[in-house]
């Protein structure tokens, strides 16, 4: 059975996402990204631009602006709430491996 677009999400979708909590065209993006994982996560231009064209279609972002090819966005309110979804999910694997280990330990 195939997984549901969007049901989980990888890092890169997931700071993408993160970053249009403010508007912000495609490459500040790339540079939030970066400066937000300290350099861990890079999210390219093929990507960056398939996920926005993705999230835009099914609705988790706005594009705000455009200037030639330079195009804004940010966050609506369903990626708003699918973002959470992700954040409350990450929590619950970390509260599992507390459980599990303690916190700091493994």
């Amino acid at each position: 059975m195939p997984r549901e677009k969007f049901q989980t999400l990888t890092e890169q979708m997931f700071y993408i996402l993160l970053c249009l909590g403010e508007e912000r065209c495609g490459a500040d993006v790339m540079t939030e990204v970066s400066a937000l994982t300290n350099g861990r996560v890079a999210v390219g231009p093929g990507t960056l631009y398939n996920l926005l064209d993705q999230f835009l279609r099914d609705g988790y972002i706005e594009e705000t602006g455009a200037s030639g090819r330079r195009r804004s966005y940010r966050l609506t309110e369903k990626g708003r709430v699918l973002l959470r979804e992700e954040y409350d999910r990450l929590r619950a694997r970390i509260a599992d491996y507390e459980r599990r280990f303690g916190k700091g330990e493994a």
